[in-house]
């Protein structure tokens, strides 16, 4: 219940309008079925965008951090998250990342609508980092489809608030064809060939600079204490 209600009239609403939201390639989103939605990662503003041009309900994997917060603040985030039937992971364990991934799969299973940020956390400067391989470990054993999703913008939209966005695009591209690792579906290198080029395909769409490799921790606190 409380998912719709932020969708479409708690909080989508005024996001379109104040973030000037628009979305193309939406032709590309099954209308039915399980669907990986893969996006990069540059602002908090990024799953309003990439959920408001979906039909759907879209079900993000978040970082545990952002149920454990014990402020009033932290503790409505972890509320909301709930609420709207997000999944915690730590994108730095596999083995604790295990839970959440199980969760996803099940959901797909159901015919549900995953969203993942492949980079699994927030690019420090704007640039397109390497990607996890969760996408492929959910995708390849059932052959789910898996969209790329490019945002443009947002990193400046979130830059610029209180005042109202310049616009942020939300660019839903083909799946990815991943048929070549389909009977490969337990062998890591596999997962890594997939997550490249689903990481190749993003920054096709966005138009970034690619980082072969992850951001650091001094990057990512300097972002965070910016």
């Amino acid at each position: 219940m409380w998912y719709w209600f932020f969708k479409f009239i708690g909080l989508g609403p005024a996001a379109w309008f104040w973030l000037r939201l628009r979305w193309s390639g939406r032709e590309h989103l099954p209308r039915s079925g399980p669907v990986i939605l893969a996006a990069n990662h540059v602002s908090f503003l990024d799953p309003i965008g990439v959920s408001m041009g979906v039909p759907r309900k879209v079900v993000y994997v978040a970082k545990t951090k952002y149920y454990s917060g014990r402020s009033l603040g932290g503790r409505f985030l972890a509320w909301f998250l709930k609420a709207i039937g997000q999944l915690p992971i730590d994108p730095e364990s596999a083995t604790t990342a295990n839970p959440a991934i199980e969760t996803a799969r099940r959901l797909l299973d159901d015919g549900g609508v995953v969203a993942i940020f492949p980079e699994g956390t927030r690019s420090p400067d704007g640039r397109l980092y390497r990607g996890r391989t969760g996408v492929a470990r959910l995708a390849l054993p059932s052959r789910v489809p898996v969209i790329p999703v490019g945002i443009v913008g947002s990193r400046e939209a979130l830059q610029a608030l209180p005042r109202r966005s310049r616009g942020i695009r939300i660019i839903y591209g083909a799946p990815v064809d991943l048929s070549p690792w389909y009977d490969r579906a337990d062998d890591p290198d596999a997962w890594r060939e997939a997550t490249d080029l689903l990481l190749a395909r993003i920054a096709a769409l966005t138009g970034q600079e690619y980082v072969d490799r992850y951001p650091t921790a001094d990057e990512i606190g300097k972002r965070d204490s910016a």
